[in-house]
């Protein structure tokens, strides 16, 4: 018979099921259940007996290292670092896994095992896909935004610029006017003036006549 294609072992085949971190130093319980060193010495000092932190058995005796466990860690976590660094998407750093979602607490992307570790805890997650659409939509807001801001000022140095050079030919066109005035007046007196010297040549005249002797 065919045989069926193995699985690859995914994050979650050798993650601690205190920390669910990749293992670090498992140790191997009577019960069968691995935990890392630290983990165990840590949920046995909280509890104060030595119990298997997934089924609760007692364990008599000081946990052995899994040799086994902590070589497929090992080996895993190789080649996860190889298919990172061969790969064109970007994983996690933490985990190795695709960046999937986006924590909206933390302000950073992150893997489903990020998603359901405890450091992540009550958080709000958007797909990063709709993250990033989202980013993207708010950066040409803005880049529209100030481009109608940059528009509307032009428009306004151009009117203030209209209105001074209105401005400018009022006041030139006012100054000329009285010029033009001053001009008009200055006629008016001369020729006042000259009708004034006409007067009083022709009087003169008339009076030299009539001191003339007739003939």
């Amino acid at each position: 018979y065919d045989k069926e294609p193995e699985t690859p072992p995914s994050y979650n085949d050798f993650s601690c099921p205190v920390c669910y971190e990749i293992f670090k130093d498992p140790v191997v319980l009577s019960c069968s259940h691995s935990v890392c060193k630290e983990c165990l010495q840590q949920f046995w000092r909280t509890k104060e007996t030595q119990e298997c932190p997934v089924c609760r058995r007692l364990s008599r005796h000081e946990p052995p290292l899994n040799l086994v466990l902590q070589n497929l860690c090992e080996s895993f976590l190789m080649e996860r670092k190889e298919s990172r660094s061969s790969g064109s998407e970007e994983l996690c750093s933490l985990h190795s896994e695709k960046l999937k979602l986006f924590c909206l607490e933390d302000k950073q992307p992150v893997c489903l095992v990020c998603f359901t570790s405890q450091q992540h805890d009550n958080h709000k997650f958007r797909p990063i896909t709709e993250h990033t659409e989202r980013q993207i939509k708010q950066q040409f807001e803005k880049l529209h935004q100030f481009l109608r801001d940059e528009e509307e000022a032009t428009i306004t140095a151009l009117r203030e610029e209209e209105e001074q050079k209105k401005q400018m030919m009022k006041e030139k066109l006012e100054k000329i006017n009285r010029h033009i005035s001053a001009l008009s007046q200055s006629i008016k007196d001369m020729e006042e003036m000259m009708k004034a010297s006409d007067v009083c040549f022709l009087k003169s005249l008339e009076e030299d006549a009539g001191h003339r002797p007739e003939q």
